[in-house]
């Protein structure tokens, strides 16, 4: 099984959808727990990282790199 590698204020589609109907999620906080934000109604939920990454079924978008100089 192939690592999905996710970052902060990535886009990713969970295996199921929120009660709004929305699929996309924003990932808003890495660490033991990761909170993500549903992209349709802003509901964010926290969940520990092991659950995550079972529900984790794709990233949709990834976050801007930012570079400084």
């Amino acid at each position: 099984m192939s690592d999905k590698v996710y970052q902060l204020n990535d886009i990713v589609q969970m295996k199921k959808a929120h009660p709004c109907g929305e699929n996309r999620w924003k990932v808003i906080r890495l660490g033991m727990d990761i909170r993500i934000k549903c992209e349709g109604c802003g509901h964010s939920v926290l969940v520990p990282r092991r659950k995550f990454e079972t529900k984790l079924k794709k990233v949709l978008e990834r976050a801007e790199e930012e570079t400084t100089n």
